[in-house]
Order: C-alpha cells, then structure tokens, then sequence
C-alpha cells in the first residue's frame, strides 16, 4: 500500500523559490573580482537566476546538457548553481587549480557545451579552448565595463547575456532523479571522475546540513563558506543557506587572511567553513595582529583532518565552537560531523579535544561501516580499524560515463582507513595507501602530522613511509617550519616523545620550504613520495 500525500519532487528550485518569498529581503554579499563589494537579496537573486535560464534557453541549452563554471565563490556563480539546475541542465563546476592537461580531460569528458568563466581564468582557458571540442558557447562572468579582448571564440558578456530577459520565467517540474550537478574528483590515481548528483540527493543534503546536530545553520546566521563552490559545490552551503534563509558572504577571490578577517567583522559573519590550510594562516594572522573572530561562532574544518592544536585555538583563545567533518565529492560531500554528545558534557578540555579531534559522528541519512582487507564488518569499539564504507541517499552508486557500479556489496569504498567507537565517532588514521607498514604494524600519518603541527614552531607537516630493508617501511617527517625561530630536528624528536609509542618516532626529519598541495588545497603526498623516491633512511 501507498502513502496518499501529495506527489511533489524534489528540486534544487524550491530552494530559491522559498528563500525569496519568505526570506526575500536577506542580503546575498559578494567580494567581486572586479574589486567592488555587491549586495542583493534573495529576491533579486532569484529573479536573476530565471533571468539566466532564459537566457541559457535563447542559447540552446537543454535538458541534461552540461553546463561548466569556472568561477570564485561569487553572487554570479550561486546564479548558475540555480539558473542551470534549475532549468534541468548540469551545472558543472571546474577546479581552475587543476593541471591543464586535466582541465581538458574533464571538460571532454563531460561533454560541456558552455562554460562561464571568471575574468581571472580567462587567460588559463584561452589557451585551452582550441582543444575542448564540443564547447560552443563561452561567457564571461562580468559587465560590459570590464569584459576583456579575448580569444575565446565569440565570447559573450555575462551581464548583457541576463539583463536581456526579462525574468518571466517558471521553474520546470520534472522527475526529482534528474541531474542537478557534476563535480569530478581531484584525480590523484588516473583520470579525474565524475560524480553526477540529483536533484534530489542534493535537496535530502541539504536538509540533513541544516539540523542541529550537523551545522546548524539557521535564518539568523551570516555565512561565509572559505570553501570554494568549485570543491565539492562548496560542502553543500549555497543550497542549504537558501533552505533557511541565512545570509550569505561570498569572499570571491579575496581568500587570503586580512580579506577574510574585514568580511567577518563587516558582515557579522557566524559561520565559515574551509580546509586547515587556509586556517593555519588566518591564525597566524590574528597572533600577529591581535584582531579577533568577532561574531563567528561556528568554524567547520574539513578537506583533511584538523589538527588538535588548531581545535583548541579557534576554542580556547577566539571562544569558535570547531565543527570538525568528513565527506568526499562522492559523499555530496556531508558524511561525518564532530557534534558531542549530552553525555559528553562533563569530560575534561583534553578529553573533550580528544574527542572532537576525531571526525564525528554520521549525519542522519549516512551509514558507516569499518572493513578488513577480506571484506569483514569490524566491531566498532574505537580500537579496530578497517577500510570506511559508507551509503545513503547523497553517496555516489556510479562514476559518470563509466560502466559499472562504483560500490562493493551495495556500500562505497572511500580508500580512508578509520576506527568508530561505541558512540558512533568516526577517526581517519589514514588513506589506505598513504598508512605506513613497518614490521607488520601501521603507523598513521595523519596522527603523527597532527602532533608535530602542535609545536609552536611548525607551520606544516606531512609524513610519508620510506623503504626499509629490514622494516619494510619506515616514517620520515617532512617540515615546514615558521621563519621566525625554526625548531631543530632534534627538538622536534623531545617534542614528540611523550606523545608518540616510541616506535612511531620518525627514521629522519628533513626541513623544507614549502610542501606541495593538491588542487583541494590537501597537502600531495603523491609528490613527496616521487620527490624523496630514493632517499635513504639513516637508520637503513
């Protein structure tokens, strides 16, 4: 027998549509790259949002037609996360940091056939426009003041392109399954790919990203997503601060600390999102200037694990309740947030750090389990560690354009290492091949890293497994260290010797000037180990 409500799907356009009836006046505020500040509401947003699916329909685009954004966090781009989903296309978002070689692999593969670019990437696609074959419409995201002379083939101007509608516009209804958007992964194994979300996994995301237990956003909060909304369409903010109504602050290319630090202060911000490279500067910045968060409250960190040292200063000295999560492009990407527990009340401040050092617990909708190499479910006892499998309505089934399934006995294998404990608090010790095998036992690089970048005197860390003849792997530690007063390796190893088993201490410690990084900002341990192939160990 069947329910008897109404049969109404869901889609990415009701979200918009709400926020403009009944959040119509709430301020949209964006840090332009053409340098100005600009401010609307949602209802000015919407309106253009219809404005630009006209638009894109007087184009050609259809149904399931992909089309590609390169752009910063920006008012014209949220009008494209609406206008083409909206519509029934696929906005697909490019990461500008990724190789070009990539760049023109994922463009192909997806079959786009426009893109929206912003003035600053202009120069990066002109010189790859002659080899993304099935583009046929090029815009540039700006007005008719700053639009460029550039090669791009016929290229139109964004603002003229939507002030020639006239808005008049309703959303299409279709079945809620329909594409919304695509994201491809960062591609550190073979060719990048693509996970292609529905309008419905991205609205049950959105919601689930709203309670309180997640990151309880609400109509009374300012946002600031650091993250950009070409990374995992921004951890699913420029959807669920319409849902509620919250006010939003897009930093467009301004992410750097001082930037960052006036919008927080001029635009009341309370909650912000980013990975914990782009904290570890903007701490530093607030040491060395003495400004504080102001109104922020929440500060969610993910991307890659928080370091324990990073929760305890954004708690202790800025009063910033830390929302540690984890989730994949595959994951929409929301699978785990560090939200305690009543019981958890009374503990200690280590025990309570401890605690929210771990990745969390799973957002309702998400399910986790923990495997062995032979595929066995382990108990959850936050001892046993296995392979992390997740499912629920938001995780990939398949790559795009790839034949067969993307998951293993109905669950998705996410290539993280992890243990839960009795309440359901999920910890990374690792990527499966990033986990470092010595004598038959595995030493976790995220925790070592963790605990070097809590000396004073460090500003980055990686860990990386070296050959040896008799260990098989062993641990050498690569430092970043602050300018001022860098710590010696020797220094470093009494750091570390309380806070480590005594076989987890590193072989050897090389200093360097900067790490390498991924295009999600993650530090790329894919090239330290390529960069230190042959080293050999001292203790070897």
């Amino acid at each position: 027998m069947l329910g008897q409500m109404m049969d109404h799907p869901l889609l990415i356009s009701d979200l918009l549509t709400f926020s403009a009836q009944y959040h119509g006046d709430t301020e949209i505020v964006t840090r332009t790259v053409e340098g100005p500040i600009h401010r609307y509401d949602y209802r000015s947003a919407a309106r253009r949002s219809r404005q630009l699916a006209q638009a894109l329909a007087r184009l050609g685009i259809e149904v399931g037609d992909r089309v590609a954004t390169m752009a910063w966090n920006t008012h014209r781009h949220f009008e494209l996360y609406f206008g083409v989903s909206g519509m029934g296309a696929v906005c697909h978002t490019l990461n500008p940091r990724l190789f070009a070689d990539q760049l023109t692999y994922i463009v192909n593969h997806a079959g786009d056939k426009a893109v929206f670019v912003d003035l600053t990437f202009v120069p990066l696609l002109e010189k790859l426009a002659d080899q993304l074959q099935g583009v046929e419409h090029w815009v540039v995201m700006t007005d008719g003041e700053h639009m460029p002379d550039t090669s791009l083939p016929n290229a139109l101007c964004y603002e003229d392109l939507v002030e020639a509608e006239d808005g008049n516009y309703d959303w299409p209804s279709f079945d809620e399954n329909t594409a919304s958007s695509l994201c491809y992964t960062s591609g550190t194994t073979g060719h990048p790919k693509g996970v292609l979300y529905s309008h419905r996994s991205t609205v049950l995301h959105s919601y689930a990203a709203c309670m309180v237990d997640t990151l309880r956003l609400s109509a009374r909060d300012s946002v600031l997503p650091v993250v950009p909304m070409f990374h995992a369409n921004a951890w699913g903010l420029p959807y669920a601060s319409p849902l509620v109504g919250a006010k939003q602050v897009l930093p467009g290319p301004g992410l750097d600390a001082p930037s960052l630090v006036e919008l927080f202060e001029q635009e009341e911000v309370t909650t912000t999102a980013g990975v914990p490279t782009i904290w570890l500067g903007l701490l530093q910045h607030l040491r060395d200037t003495g400004k504080s968060l102001g109104t922020v409250r929440r500060v969610v960190i993910g991307g890659s694990a928080a370091p324990r040292s990073m929760i305890a200063e954004f708690q202790e000295r800025h009063r910033v309740q830390v929302v540690h999560a984890w989730g994949m492009t595959e994951t929409s990407p929301l699978g785990t947030v560090g939200t305690l527990k009543s019981k958890h009340e009374g503990l200690s401040e280590d025990a309570r750090l401890d605690l929210q050092a771990k990745q969390g617990r799973a957002v309702a909708g998400v399910q986790l389990r923990i495997v062995s190499d032979d595929g066995a479910e382990q108990v959850q006892d936050g001892e046993a560690f296995g392979e992390l499998e997740v499912k629920g309505p938001w995780v990939v089934g398949r790559y795009f354009r790839t034949e067969g399934e993307a998951l293993r006995d109905g669950w998705f294998p996410t290539g993280d290492v992890a243990t839960i404990d009795h309440d359901g608090f999920m910890q990374i010790t690792d990527r499966a091949k990033d986990v470092i095998k010595s004598g038959g036992e595995w030493i976790s690089s995220i925790d070592l890293e963790n605990e070097v970048v809590a000396h004073p005197r460090v500003a980055e860390a990686a860990v990386i497994g070296i050959h040896h003849p008799k260990w098989d792997e062993r641990p050498l530690l690569v430092v970043v260290a602050k300018p001022d007063d860098p710590p010696t390796a020797e220094e470093l190893r009494e750091f570390l010797q309380d806070k480590i088993a005594k076989w987890w201490m590193p072989d050897d410690i090389v200093f360097v000037d900067e790490l390498p990084h991924t295009a999600t900002g993650k530090i790329s341990k894919k090239d330290l180990r390529v960069r230190f192939e042959n080293y050999e160990l001292p203790t070897a």
